[in-house]
């Protein structure tokens, strides 16, 4: 169906009683109703769950919730805040970058493709995962979100140390919603959206990227290469 086409193997065990519900099917109809009508929906058929399939749920160590995918043409690619090669980079990415910057002393990319993130275990999860062009937001409350919750409960559960960044209210709310996160064996490490509305807000400076790696690197990990 529509909703879950080419759910990953490694996370099917964990989705799968979620994707027989009544909620998940109605999502699925959704969509194609949606595509019938001739709507552009983003990200196209084929990378709507590239999240998961770059990141299987025994190789996550770091969690990043965003909201829902981009809606301009080209730009969303099935990884939270990441565009493709040869996009402009967005407003809350170019923060992130930013603060990887004064954090970590990286030079800013010249590209906002996260797959190097995700490669290495970055689980680049949006709460929702479809939208309509230009329409932020169309897709909420149409099924997704029990899905995302389901994945995101999963790598909670688990016994591997994790590093949850939860950026903004809509991602501390959701992590709150799906599981008791706050596990001695995981770290949660909390600041405003890196959007330009909120950036200012402590997101500039709270200093995540490397505090990210000195956990990973306490307890047996290595620490993410973050250079794009």
């Amino acid at each position: 169906m529509a909703a879950h086409d080419g759910v990953p193997l490694s996370w099917r065990p964990i989705l799968s009683h979620i994707l027989e519900t009544p909620e998940a099917r109605r999502l699925g109809g959704f969509l194609r109703a949606e595509e019938e009508a001739g709507k552009h929906i983003f990200p196209p058929r084929g990378e709507r769950l590239t999240a998961l399939a770059l990141t299987p749920p025994e190789a996550v160590r770091v969690v990043i919730l965003g909201q829902d995918p981009y809606h301009g043409a080209g730009q969303a690619h099935g990884l939270a805040f990441s565009v493709k090669d040869g996009v402009r980079i967005p407003p809350s990415l170019l923060n992130m970058f930013k603060e990887q910057e004064r954090d970590l002393g990286l030079p800013m990319p010249r590209h906002g493709n996260l797959t190097h993130w995700a490669e290495q275990g970055v689980l680049l999860l949006n709460n929702v995962l479809t939208v309509e062009e230009g329409m932020a937001g169309s897709h909420q409350n149409m099924g997704w979100e029990a899905i995302t919750d389901a994945a995101v409960a999963a790598v909670a559960a688990q016994e591997t140390p994790c590093v949850f960044l939860l950026w903004g209210s809509h991602a501390q709310k959701k992590a709150a919603r799906v599981a008791d996160l706050h596990k001695p064996h995981h770290l949660v490490l909390t600041a405003p959206h890196p959007s330009p509305l909120s950036a200012h807000r402590g997101f500039m400076g709270c200093g995540h990227f490397s505090k990210t790696n000195a956990f990973l690197t306490e307890n047996g990990s290595p620490p993410i290469d973050w250079k794009l």
